[in-house]
Protein backbone atom coordinates (compact mmCIF):
# COMPACT_ATOMS: atom_id res chain seq x y z
CA UNK A 1 0.00 0.00 0.00
CA UNK A 2 1.55 3.30 -0.71
CA UNK A 3 2.00 6.04 1.86
CA UNK A 4 -0.53 8.44 0.04
CA UNK A 5 -3.21 5.97 0.37
CA UNK A 6 -2.32 4.59 4.02
CA UNK A 7 -2.56 8.78 5.32
CA UNK A 8 -5.75 9.25 3.64
CA UNK A 9 -7.19 6.18 5.35
CA UNK A 10 -5.51 7.53 8.48
CA UNK A 11 -7.33 11.23 7.75
CA UNK A 12 -10.49 9.60 7.13
CA UNK A 13 -10.38 7.24 10.10
CA UNK A 14 -9.12 10.96 12.36
CA UNK A 15 -12.25 12.26 10.92
CA UNK A 16 -14.39 9.78 11.43
CA UNK A 17 -13.36 9.61 14.74
CA UNK A 18 -13.98 13.16 15.42
CA UNK A 19 -17.16 13.59 14.22
CA UNK A 20 -18.64 10.34 16.66
CA UNK A 21 -17.11 12.22 19.31
CA UNK A 22 -18.78 15.76 18.14
CA UNK A 23 -21.77 13.94 17.61
CA UNK A 24 -21.74 12.14 21.45
CA UNK A 25 -20.63 15.23 22.84
CA UNK A 26 -23.91 17.16 20.73
CA UNK A 27 -26.38 14.55 22.17
CA UNK A 28 -28.59 15.54 25.05
CA UNK A 29 -28.38 14.36 28.63
CA UNK A 30 -31.07 12.22 29.40
CA UNK A 31 -33.60 13.04 31.73
CA UNK A 32 -35.33 10.86 34.24
CA UNK A 33 -39.04 9.95 33.63
CA UNK A 34 -41.40 12.02 35.89
CA UNK A 35 -43.84 10.56 38.36
CA UNK A 36 -47.34 10.61 37.36
CA UNK A 37 -49.08 13.69 39.41
CA UNK A 38 -51.79 12.71 41.29
CA UNK A 39 -54.83 14.73 42.27
CA UNK A 40 -55.51 15.48 46.27
CA UNK A 41 -57.26 13.10 47.79
CA UNK A 42 -60.72 15.33 49.56
CA UNK A 43 -60.83 14.11 53.02
CA UNK A 44 -63.76 12.05 53.46
CA UNK A 45 -66.05 14.07 55.96
CA UNK A 46 -67.65 12.66 59.31
CA UNK A 47 -71.02 11.06 59.28
CA UNK A 48 -73.39 13.83 60.14
CA UNK A 49 -74.04 13.35 64.25
CA UNK A 50 -76.84 15.92 64.93
CA UNK A 51 -80.23 15.65 65.50
CA UNK A 52 -82.28 13.29 63.53
CA UNK A 53 -84.81 16.04 62.05
CA UNK A 54 -86.84 15.77 59.19
CA UNK A 55 -88.20 18.23 57.37
CA UNK A 56 -90.59 19.27 54.15
CA UNK A 57 -90.14 16.64 51.27
CA UNK A 58 -88.12 14.59 53.22
CA UNK A 59 -91.37 13.34 54.98
CA UNK A 60 -91.44 11.56 52.07
CA UNK A 61 -89.27 9.26 52.49
CA UNK A 62 -91.52 7.25 54.64
CA UNK A 63 -93.88 6.54 52.28
CA UNK A 64 -95.31 3.27 51.91
CA UNK A 65 -96.45 2.15 48.34
CA UNK A 66 -99.47 0.88 46.93
CA UNK A 67 -98.27 -2.41 47.04
CA UNK A 68 -97.10 -2.53 50.45
CA UNK A 69 -99.96 -1.07 52.06
CA UNK A 70 -102.26 -3.88 50.21
CA UNK A 71 -99.23 -6.66 51.44
CA UNK A 72 -99.04 -4.96 54.98
CA UNK A 73 -103.32 -4.86 55.62
CA UNK A 74 -106.30 -6.80 54.25
CA UNK A 75 -109.00 -5.30 52.61
CA UNK A 76 -106.95 -2.99 50.80
CA UNK A 77 -108.76 -1.16 47.61
CA UNK A 78 -107.68 1.53 45.75
CA UNK A 79 -104.69 3.93 47.39
CA UNK A 80 -104.56 7.24 46.71
CA UNK A 81 -101.43 9.35 45.88
CA UNK A 82 -100.02 11.03 48.59
CA UNK A 83 -100.34 14.58 49.45
CA UNK A 84 -98.90 17.21 52.01
CA UNK A 85 -102.28 17.56 53.54
CA UNK A 86 -103.79 16.70 57.00
CA UNK A 87 -106.86 16.81 58.62
CA UNK A 88 -107.86 16.76 62.38
CA UNK A 89 -111.16 16.42 63.91
CA UNK A 90 -110.13 17.49 67.18
CA UNK A 91 -113.13 17.30 69.16
CA UNK A 92 -111.74 15.31 71.68
CA UNK A 93 -114.60 14.11 74.49
CA UNK A 94 -115.48 10.54 74.88
CA UNK A 95 -115.14 8.31 77.70
CA UNK A 96 -112.55 7.93 80.10
CA UNK A 97 -110.00 4.68 79.33
CA UNK A 98 -108.66 2.40 82.50
CA UNK A 99 -105.97 2.65 82.40
CA UNK A 100 -106.24 6.31 81.51
CA UNK A 101 -103.07 5.72 79.14
CA UNK A 102 -104.96 3.60 76.78
CA UNK A 103 -106.90 6.68 75.48
CA UNK A 104 -103.39 7.38 73.43
CA UNK A 105 -104.50 4.64 71.50
CA UNK A 106 -107.52 6.75 70.54
CA UNK A 107 -106.48 10.18 70.03
CA UNK A 108 -105.13 11.93 66.70
CA UNK A 109 -101.43 11.16 66.29
CA UNK A 110 -101.43 14.53 64.27
CA UNK A 111 -102.22 16.61 67.48
CA UNK A 112 -99.00 18.56 67.92
CA UNK A 113 -97.36 17.70 64.85
CA UNK A 114 -96.05 20.70 62.07
CA UNK A 115 -95.86 19.40 58.81
CA UNK A 116 -97.51 16.05 57.46
CA UNK A 117 -98.00 13.66 53.94
CA UNK A 118 -100.75 11.66 53.75
CA UNK A 119 -102.14 8.91 52.20
CA UNK A 120 -105.53 7.36 52.22
CA UNK A 121 -107.29 4.07 50.45
CA UNK A 122 -110.31 2.39 50.24
CA UNK A 123 -111.38 -0.80 52.22
CA UNK A 124 -113.82 -3.15 51.56
CA UNK A 125 -116.21 -1.37 53.86
CA UNK A 126 -117.72 1.35 52.16
CA UNK A 127 -116.93 4.93 54.05
CA UNK A 128 -114.38 2.65 55.96
CA UNK A 129 -110.86 4.74 54.81
CA UNK A 130 -108.01 3.56 56.39
CA UNK A 131 -104.89 6.30 56.45
CA UNK A 132 -101.30 6.63 56.50
CA UNK A 133 -99.50 9.49 57.87
CA UNK A 134 -95.95 10.88 58.25
CA UNK A 135 -95.87 13.29 60.95
CA UNK A 136 -93.10 16.04 61.99
CA UNK A 137 -92.91 17.40 65.29
CA UNK A 138 -91.34 20.06 66.69
CA UNK A 139 -87.72 17.98 67.56
CA UNK A 140 -87.02 14.27 68.66
CA UNK A 141 -87.79 14.61 72.60
CA UNK A 142 -91.26 15.81 71.19
CA UNK A 143 -91.85 12.58 68.53
CA UNK A 144 -89.95 10.24 71.56
CA UNK A 145 -92.57 11.74 74.47
CA UNK A 146 -95.57 10.64 72.26
CA UNK A 147 -93.98 7.53 70.88
CA UNK A 148 -92.98 6.68 74.46
CA UNK A 149 -96.83 6.65 75.65
CA UNK A 150 -97.96 4.84 72.66
CA UNK A 151 -95.35 1.86 73.90
CA UNK A 152 -96.64 2.16 77.03
CA UNK A 153 -100.25 1.68 75.80
CA UNK A 154 -99.55 -1.08 73.94
CA UNK A 155 -97.73 -2.97 77.17
CA UNK A 156 -100.54 -1.91 79.71
CA UNK A 157 -103.92 -1.90 77.62
CA UNK A 158 -103.91 -5.62 76.23
CA UNK A 159 -107.18 -5.15 78.27
CA UNK A 160 -108.54 -2.80 79.27
CA UNK A 161 -111.92 -0.33 79.74
CA UNK A 162 -113.52 2.45 77.34
CA UNK A 163 -116.58 2.51 78.01
CA UNK A 164 -116.82 -1.10 77.66
CA UNK A 165 -114.12 -3.72 77.09
CA UNK A 166 -111.31 -3.02 74.93
CA UNK A 167 -108.14 -5.13 73.95
CA UNK A 168 -104.67 -3.92 71.68
CA UNK A 169 -102.89 -6.88 70.68
CA UNK A 170 -99.48 -6.29 69.48
CA UNK A 171 -96.22 -6.55 68.01
CA UNK A 172 -92.79 -4.00 68.86
CA UNK A 173 -89.68 -3.63 66.54
CA UNK A 174 -86.66 -2.16 67.27
CA UNK A 175 -84.24 -0.66 64.80
CA UNK A 176 -81.01 1.57 65.28
CA UNK A 177 -80.80 5.21 66.36
CA UNK A 178 -83.72 4.17 68.30
CA UNK A 179 -86.29 3.27 66.09
CA UNK A 180 -89.54 1.89 67.58
CA UNK A 181 -92.24 0.16 65.88
CA UNK A 182 -95.31 -1.08 66.79
CA UNK A 183 -98.79 -2.51 65.65
CA UNK A 184 -101.81 -4.43 66.34
CA UNK A 185 -105.36 -4.67 66.78
CA UNK A 186 -107.56 -2.35 68.73
CA UNK A 187 -111.22 -3.07 69.42
CA UNK A 188 -113.41 -1.38 71.36
CA UNK A 189 -116.54 -2.87 72.69
CA UNK A 190 -118.96 -0.05 74.28
CA UNK A 191 -121.45 -0.91 76.77
CA UNK A 192 -124.35 1.22 75.23
CA UNK A 193 -123.57 -0.57 71.82
CA UNK A 194 -121.51 -0.23 68.69
CA UNK A 195 -118.08 0.18 69.34
CA UNK A 196 -114.96 0.43 67.05
CA UNK A 197 -111.94 -2.21 65.68
CA UNK A 198 -109.03 -0.79 63.94
CA UNK A 199 -105.79 -2.14 63.04
CA UNK A 200 -102.87 0.61 64.37
CA UNK A 201 -99.62 0.78 63.52
CA UNK A 202 -96.81 3.90 64.62
CA UNK A 203 -93.20 4.08 63.84
CA UNK A 204 -90.80 6.56 65.20
CA UNK A 205 -87.46 8.26 64.34
CA UNK A 206 -85.78 11.38 65.39
CA UNK A 207 -88.70 13.78 64.66
CA UNK A 208 -90.76 12.17 63.02
CA UNK A 209 -94.05 9.44 63.81
CA UNK A 210 -95.53 7.83 61.21
CA UNK A 211 -99.12 6.25 62.14
CA UNK A 212 -100.88 4.03 60.08
CA UNK A 213 -105.02 2.73 60.98
CA UNK A 214 -107.56 1.09 58.91
CA UNK A 215 -110.92 -0.01 60.19
CA UNK A 216 -112.06 -3.03 60.21
CA UNK A 217 -115.11 -6.00 60.84
CA UNK A 218 -114.98 -9.52 62.39
CA UNK A 219 -112.06 -10.95 63.88
CA UNK A 220 -109.06 -9.03 63.20
CA UNK A 221 -106.52 -10.70 59.99
CA UNK A 222 -103.31 -8.83 60.18
CA UNK A 223 -99.85 -9.79 60.46
CA UNK A 224 -98.40 -7.32 63.14
CA UNK A 225 -95.20 -8.76 63.26
CA UNK A 226 -94.35 -7.87 59.84
CA UNK A 227 -96.72 -4.70 59.80
CA UNK A 228 -94.04 -3.24 63.02
CA UNK A 229 -90.65 -4.58 61.04
CA UNK A 230 -91.86 -3.05 57.94
CA UNK A 231 -92.42 0.20 59.73
CA UNK A 232 -89.02 0.01 61.15
CA UNK A 233 -87.41 -1.19 58.19
CA UNK A 234 -88.40 1.82 56.00
CA UNK A 235 -87.59 4.63 59.10
CA UNK A 236 -84.26 2.90 59.17
CA UNK A 237 -84.02 3.69 55.08
CA UNK A 238 -85.32 7.00 55.74
CA UNK A 239 -82.79 7.94 59.21
CA UNK A 240 -79.79 6.49 56.35
CA UNK A 241 -80.75 8.93 53.71
CA UNK A 242 -81.50 11.96 56.08
CA UNK A 243 -77.24 11.12 57.71
CA UNK A 244 -76.31 10.80 53.83
CA UNK A 245 -77.68 14.19 53.12
CA UNK A 246 -76.65 15.93 55.92
CA UNK A 247 -73.05 14.51 55.81
CA UNK A 248 -73.03 16.16 52.26
CA UNK A 249 -74.39 18.90 52.70
CA UNK A 250 -74.73 19.66 56.86
CA UNK A 251 -77.14 22.35 57.82
CA UNK A 252 -76.21 25.78 57.89
CA UNK A 253 -76.44 28.26 61.13
CA UNK A 254 -79.82 29.66 61.20
CA UNK A 255 -79.08 33.32 60.30
CA UNK A 256 -79.76 35.76 62.82
CA UNK A 257 -81.85 38.79 61.18
CA UNK A 258 -80.66 42.46 61.30
CA UNK A 259 -82.02 44.31 64.64
CA UNK A 260 -85.44 45.96 63.34
CA UNK A 261 -86.20 49.51 64.24
CA UNK A 262 -88.64 49.51 66.96
CA UNK A 263 -89.31 53.07 66.13
CA UNK A 264 -90.43 51.99 62.07
CA UNK A 265 -93.50 51.14 60.83
CA UNK A 266 -94.68 48.02 61.83
CA UNK A 267 -95.16 47.53 58.34
CA UNK A 268 -91.59 47.61 57.41
CA UNK A 269 -91.13 44.71 60.22
CA UNK A 270 -90.30 41.38 59.05
CA UNK A 271 -91.66 38.39 59.93
CA UNK A 272 -88.44 35.69 60.68
CA UNK A 273 -87.51 32.18 61.84
CA UNK A 274 -86.71 34.60 65.28
CA UNK A 275 -89.79 36.61 65.31
CA UNK A 276 -91.77 39.28 64.46
CA UNK A 277 -89.40 42.73 64.25
CA UNK A 278 -88.15 43.36 67.36
CA UNK A 279 -90.13 41.33 68.95
CA UNK A 280 -88.63 37.93 69.60
CA UNK A 281 -89.66 34.51 70.10
CA UNK A 282 -88.61 32.92 73.32
CA UNK A 283 -87.96 35.85 75.77
CA UNK A 284 -89.58 36.26 78.55
CA UNK A 285 -93.44 38.44 77.77
CA UNK A 286 -92.31 41.82 79.55
CA UNK A 287 -88.87 41.60 77.54
CA UNK A 288 -91.25 40.98 74.19
CA UNK A 289 -93.58 43.93 75.33
CA UNK A 290 -90.68 46.32 75.92
CA UNK A 291 -88.80 45.92 72.58
CA UNK A 292 -91.78 47.82 70.96
CA UNK A 293 -91.97 51.24 73.14
CA UNK A 294 -95.08 53.32 72.42
CA UNK A 295 -96.79 50.66 71.81
CA UNK A 296 -100.63 50.18 73.45
CA UNK A 297 -101.04 47.03 75.86
CA UNK A 298 -104.02 45.16 75.85
CA UNK A 299 -104.03 42.66 78.68
CA UNK A 300 -105.51 38.90 78.58
CA UNK A 301 -108.88 37.98 78.81
CA UNK A 302 -108.17 35.21 81.39
CA UNK A 303 -105.05 34.46 83.06
CA UNK A 304 -102.70 32.92 80.60
CA UNK A 305 -104.40 34.39 77.81
CA UNK A 306 -102.61 36.29 74.73
CA UNK A 307 -101.61 39.82 74.99
CA UNK A 308 -101.91 42.66 72.32
CA UNK A 309 -99.48 44.95 71.65
CA UNK A 310 -101.41 47.81 69.34
CA UNK A 311 -99.55 50.08 67.11
CA UNK A 312 -99.31 54.25 68.82
CA UNK A 313 -101.13 55.40 65.64
CA UNK A 314 -103.90 52.73 66.13
CA UNK A 315 -102.81 50.91 62.36
CA UNK A 316 -101.69 47.61 63.32
CA UNK A 317 -101.45 44.99 66.10
CA UNK A 318 -99.64 41.98 67.30
CA UNK A 319 -100.78 39.04 69.79
CA UNK A 320 -98.02 37.42 72.04
CA UNK A 321 -98.90 33.79 73.11
CA UNK A 322 -96.84 32.31 76.20
CA UNK A 323 -95.86 28.65 76.27
CA UNK A 324 -98.78 26.86 78.83
CA UNK A 325 -98.33 27.45 81.91
CA UNK A 326 -94.86 29.98 81.80
CA UNK A 327 -94.02 32.79 80.88
CA UNK A 328 -91.82 33.05 77.86
CA UNK A 329 -93.45 34.16 74.13
CA UNK A 330 -93.85 30.71 72.17
CA UNK A 331 -95.82 32.26 69.53
CA UNK A 332 -96.21 36.10 67.77
CA UNK A 333 -99.63 36.36 65.35
CA UNK A 334 -100.51 39.45 62.68
CA UNK A 335 -104.23 39.33 62.04
CA UNK A 336 -106.73 37.61 62.02
CA UNK A 337 -105.91 34.54 65.08
CA UNK A 338 -109.27 33.47 65.96
CA UNK A 339 -109.13 34.35 69.63
CA UNK A 340 -111.14 37.06 71.42
CA UNK A 341 -110.57 40.82 70.89
CA UNK A 342 -109.45 39.88 67.02
CA UNK A 343 -108.84 42.73 64.64
CA UNK A 344 -109.14 43.58 61.22
CA UNK A 345 -105.71 45.25 60.79
CA UNK A 346 -105.02 46.37 57.04
CA UNK A 347 -102.53 43.47 55.47
CA UNK A 348 -100.55 47.01 54.00
CA UNK A 349 -99.89 47.90 57.77
CA UNK A 350 -98.64 44.61 59.29
CA UNK A 351 -95.42 42.65 59.40
CA UNK A 352 -94.60 40.52 56.44
CA UNK A 353 -92.85 37.08 56.13
CA UNK A 354 -90.63 37.08 52.95
CA UNK A 355 -93.09 39.71 51.16
CA UNK A 356 -96.10 37.60 52.05
CA UNK A 357 -99.03 39.43 53.47
CA UNK A 358 -102.38 39.16 55.14
CA UNK A 359 -104.70 39.59 52.18
CA UNK A 360 -102.43 37.80 50.03
CA UNK A 361 -103.64 34.64 48.09
CA UNK A 362 -101.91 31.38 49.55
CA UNK A 363 -100.31 30.71 46.23
CA UNK A 364 -97.90 33.42 47.39
CA UNK A 365 -97.17 31.72 50.59
CA UNK A 366 -96.80 28.20 48.86
CA UNK A 367 -94.23 29.81 46.57
CA UNK A 368 -91.88 31.83 49.39
CA UNK A 369 -92.50 28.61 51.29
CA UNK A 370 -92.47 25.53 49.53
CA UNK A 371 -92.62 21.77 50.66
CA UNK A 372 -95.55 22.75 53.43
CA UNK A 373 -98.79 21.27 55.12
CA UNK A 374 -102.02 22.28 53.75
CA UNK A 375 -103.94 21.78 57.73
CA UNK A 376 -107.85 21.55 57.75
CA UNK A 377 -109.32 21.71 61.89
CA UNK A 378 -112.60 19.94 61.76
CA UNK A 379 -113.73 20.73 64.70
CA UNK A 380 -113.28 24.61 64.58
CA UNK A 381 -113.33 25.48 61.07
CA UNK A 382 -109.62 26.41 60.49
CA UNK A 383 -107.35 26.24 57.72
CA UNK A 384 -104.10 26.64 57.81
CA UNK A 385 -101.11 26.49 55.30
CA UNK A 386 -97.86 25.91 57.18
CA UNK A 387 -94.30 25.97 56.77
CA UNK A 388 -92.20 24.55 59.17
CA UNK A 389 -87.97 24.21 59.57
CA UNK A 390 -86.02 21.65 60.96
CA UNK A 391 -85.26 23.50 64.15
CA UNK A 392 -89.09 23.30 64.60
CA UNK A 393 -90.40 26.54 64.37
CA UNK A 394 -93.73 27.01 61.92
CA UNK A 395 -95.18 29.48 59.90
CA UNK A 396 -98.36 29.04 60.44
CA UNK A 397 -100.96 31.28 57.44
CA UNK A 398 -104.39 31.55 58.38
CA UNK A 399 -107.00 31.07 55.73
CA UNK A 400 -109.87 32.22 54.88
CA UNK A 401 -111.04 28.95 53.20
CA UNK A 402 -109.62 25.02 52.48
CA UNK A 403 -106.28 25.97 50.47
CA UNK A 404 -106.65 21.73 48.80
CA UNK A 405 -107.71 22.49 44.79
CA UNK A 406 -108.14 26.11 45.40
CA UNK A 407 -105.08 28.69 45.29
CA UNK A 408 -107.07 31.77 45.58
CA UNK A 409 -107.97 31.08 49.49
CA UNK A 410 -106.46 34.40 50.79
CA UNK A 411 -104.60 34.77 54.08
CA UNK A 412 -106.11 36.30 56.96
CA UNK A 413 -103.30 35.84 59.65
CA UNK A 414 -99.61 35.28 59.96
CA UNK A 415 -99.01 33.06 63.26
CA UNK A 416 -94.93 32.28 64.05
CA UNK A 417 -93.92 29.44 66.49
CA UNK A 418 -91.66 27.97 68.72
CA UNK A 419 -93.20 24.73 68.63
CA UNK A 420 -89.93 23.03 70.67
CA UNK A 421 -91.89 25.53 73.54
CA UNK A 422 -94.95 23.46 73.47
CA UNK A 423 -95.99 20.99 76.62
CA UNK A 424 -95.84 17.62 75.63
CA UNK A 425 -99.64 16.03 75.22
CA UNK A 426 -99.82 13.39 78.15
CA UNK A 427 -102.43 10.69 78.29
CA UNK A 428 -103.14 9.53 81.72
Amino acid sequence: MSQKLSVRKSVIGALAVGVLVALAGCAPTPQSTPEPSTAPVAPTPDPYAGPIAFVGDELDWFLLSADEIAAMLPDVGEVSPAVSSLIQVSDGGGPEPVPAICSALAAETSLGSIGARSVTWTTAEEGSDGWLHVLQFADEEAAKARMDQYVDAAAQCVEFEFGGPATFASSTAEGDGGIRALAGSLIITYSTGGGHSLYKSYVSVGNVIVEVWQPFTGEPAFDAEAAAALLRDRAEEARRMLIDKLTANPPAPVDTPAAADPAAPWSAWQITPVGVGPVQLGVELDEAIAAAPGARIQEPEWEGGPTRLIAADDSASLLLETQEGGTLVSALTVGIANTVGDRSDDGAALPSADGVKVGDPVSVAVAAFPEGTDLRIVSSGEYFYESSTREGVTLRFRLDRDSVGDDGAVITGITLEDATLRNALIFG
